[in-house]
């Protein structure tokens, strides 16, 4: 081997030494390829200066810049650094969001109700309630749907706990009521698990309160009959009733299923035959209408208001209006008549007569006919069926 070769050999010894002193193992994994790039420039920097001193015996040592070639042995370590090349500074970990994120939980705020879109289980048919996303509303107003209570537990069994809220969609001095249970969609959307109880036309009419107890059972307070037009709230029959998950739905697995009659409830019925008048010797017209009043309930009634809705024309005359308490009342329409105590199971039948004096014109049309039960205070009660307490009699 001729002395240049030898000494040029020297050179590359001395140079791989002072690289292999300058390598840091270990270091972080994102650097790595960042080293060995730069790595491989110094290299390449440092052979041509060498090749420029000693000439171009030595040119077959340019290959180690080739990809099979590293600046002296690099372990399978995470990653390498050198210095006194600047390292970058690391990302920190965990920074970027995992595809497998779970959803959010189903705890939910009064604060987040009244200010996000909540979806809420269709309202009972015919009710004319706001759609559903909206934010429940702090207060009563009118077509809203009013947050009345809240509370929190697992109510489904997995280990989660998610909200319960007592609903109450406002339309005039009342409004159908649900109690709902409610979660977040993995968009974190407020959505319903289920409803758990609704309010019905028959009973229960309405819900004063609820809580979660810890196996998951919702408890709600509610009542055979809502207070309103009349009847106070604290009349209506109150029972704690329990509801679970079960099958994807809510049932009631304690507390009563049905409620004794109301003692300010009644069920009175009411019929009226249609007036024909005709023309009397006097030149007025007179005709006769029957009314016949029942008690369908099981409790006697203290006392039943007749009221029949004729025209100002239409005026009661002697015949048939005894059993009424007093004068028949007709200082504006409809005319009243006040009955007196009726039996369960018991009817009175009135005939009821009215003239329309001479010379007024009268055209055929419709009254309502309308009976009201009140108690010993002679306070209205609650009709358990208002459907049979109005009839229509028809006038010419």
């Amino acid at each position: 081997m001729s002395e240049e070769t030898i000494g040029l050999a020297e050179e590359f010894t001395r140079y791989r030494r002072t690289l292999l002193d300058e390598i840091e193992v270990p270091g972080p994994a994102a650097v790595r390829r960042t080293v060995r790039g730069r790595g491989r420039r110094r290299l390449v920097t440092t052979a041509t200066a060498v090749l420029a001193l000693f000439g171009g015996s030595a040119l077959g040592y340019a290959t180690m810049d080739g990809p099979d070639h590293r600046p002296g042995p690099v372990e399978p370590t995470p990653s390498v650094s050198v210095s006194p090349t600047p390292t970058p500074t690391p990302s920190p970990s965990g920074t970027s969001a995992s595809p497998n994120a779970s959803a959010p939980g189903g705890r939910i705020s009064r604060a987040q109700l009244l200010a996000e879109p909540v979806t809420l289980p269709s309202w009972q048919a015919g009710a004319d309630c706001p759609k559903s996303p909206k934010p429940l509303t702090a207060t009563d107003w009118e077509g809203e749907n009013w947050l009345l209570a809240l509370d929190h537990g697992d109510v489904d069994g997995d280990g989660a706990e998610e909200t319960v809220a007592l609903v109450q969609c406002v339309l005039g001095s009342g409004g159908p009521l649900q109690v709902v249970a409610l979660r977040r969609d993995r968009d974190g959307r407020v959505i319903a698990l289920g409803r758990v109880v609704a309010s019905v036309r028959e009973s229960p009419q309405w819900m004063f309160a609820l809580d979660v107890v810890a196996d998951g059972t919702v408890r709600v307070q509610v009542g055979d009959i809502a207070p309103g037009g009349g009847f106070r709230a604290e009349w209506t029959q109150r029972q704690w009733r329990g509801y679970r998950w079960k099958g994807g739905a809510f049932a009631q697995v304690s507390g009563p299923t049905t409620f004794a009659q109301n003692p300010h409830s009644a069920d009175v019925a009411v019929t009226a035959t249609d007036l024909v008048l005709t023309t009397a010797d006097d030149g007025s017209r007179t005709g006769t209408t029957t009314v016949r009043v029942r008690n369908r309930g099981t409790r006697p009634v203290h006392g039943v208001e007749l009221r029949l809705g004729v025209p100002e024309p239409v005026r009661p005359d002697v015949d048939g209006w005894r059993p009424c308490a007093g004068e028949p009342q007709h200082t504006s329409e409809p005319v009243t008549c006040n009955l007196g105590e009726l039996a369960a199971g018991a009817e009175k039948r009135l005939d009821l007569s009215f003239r329309v004096a001479k010379g007024v014109a009268l055209s055929p049309g419709e009254a309502e006919v309308q009976v009201r039960p009140r108690d010993s205070g002679a306070e209205f009660m609650v009709e358990i069926n208002d459907a049979d307490n109005v009839d229509w009699m028809a006038y010419r």
